[in-house]
């Protein structure tokens, strides 16, 4: 499995327990965690929102809130506590590389075991919203300084597959099933685009990066997989793009979208259950 952002909360949340032997959390837990913990996620004081009108100068939120939620749904566990490999972007900036957190290597690399909960908000450091997360190397008192990784793959689908051919090679190819969080459908006028300097652009370029890479991806990867490969992802529409949006009506919003898409896609759901629960069959059931 892999995730980023978001996506990287989920990927984590489903594969790792909060303490060792307990039951993993189920799906169905973490729409209940997006729903009634939004507010407390982005929540931010009178005074930093009188500062952050425009998320220019200083970013938007405190990280306290987020770090608490994450820190009650995976306690201490770790990334070796994963009971299926799992593969998590996020981008150090200091020394300028892409940093995959992957549960093979904590298995085997003490310094690389760390925290889920640091792991998540690692990946979901969006910028302008959260400080970036520093965590320690392992290996001496230095740090990385990590960001979101949707700077870069903001859909991990291909490095999803790439990982798996480099470790699990597989003669018969592969099965990959790609879930978005859906796609920005907001029009950028050139009416108004043309007259933009580099402050105005920021929000909306980071929107094109996250959306462009993503659409890409997906581009490619029905190329290399003709066969095997399921992309669900909604259009977002309204104001229902905006990263932050943890109102009421916002949330039901999304889930009307979700269960849209849902509909719409039922006969390829339902081909995509009937070939997993065949494999499950097939396969030994593995820990790991």
């Amino acid at each position: 499995m892999a995730g980023t952002s978001t996506g990287g909360i989920l990927a984590l949340g489903l594969t790792i327990p909060k303490f060792p032997g307990r039951p993993l959390y189920r799906a169905k837990e973490f729409v209940s965690m997006f729903e009634h913990e939004g507010p407390r996620i982005f929540s931010r004081s009178m005074v930093r929102t009188l500062l952050t009108t425009d998320s220019l100068f200083w970013k938007k939120y405190s990280s306290h809130g987020i770090e608490q939620v994450l820190l009650e749904y995976f306690g201490d566990s770790r990334l070796s506590d994963a009971v299926t490999d799992v593969l998590i972007p996020s981008y150090e900036i200091e020394r300028r590389f892409p940093f995959f957190f992957k549960s093979s290597n904590a298995r085997c690399r003490p310094d690389y075991d760390f925290p889920a909960r640091d792991i998540a908000r690692a990946t979901s450091a969006a910028p302008s919203y959260f400080d970036p997360m520093t965590i320690p190397t392992g290996t001496n008192s230095d740090n990385y300084t990590l960001i979101d990784g949707g700077v870069f793959a903001n859909n991990p689908t291909a490095c999803a597959l790439v990982e798996a051919q480099s470790t699990l090679p597989h003669p018969n190819g592969y099965l990959v099933v790609s879930l978005g969080t859906g796609s920005v459908m907001r029009r950028l006028p050139l009416k108004l685009a043309r007259y933009w300097g580099a402050a105005r652009w920021v929000k909306p370029l980071l929107d094109a990066i996250f959306d462009g890479v993503s659409s890409t991806v997906d581009f490619q990867l029905r190329q290399l997989l003709p066969t095997g490969y399921y992309r669900f992802q909604p259009d977002l529409k309204g104001r229902n793009h905006s990263l932050d949006n943890t109102s009421r009506g916002n949330m039901a919003a999304l889930k009307a979208l979700a269960n849209r898409m849902i509909d719409e896609k039922s006969a390829e759901l339902e081909e995509l259950s009937g070939i997993l629960k065949k494999s499950a069959r097939l396969q030994p059931s593995t820990a790991r």
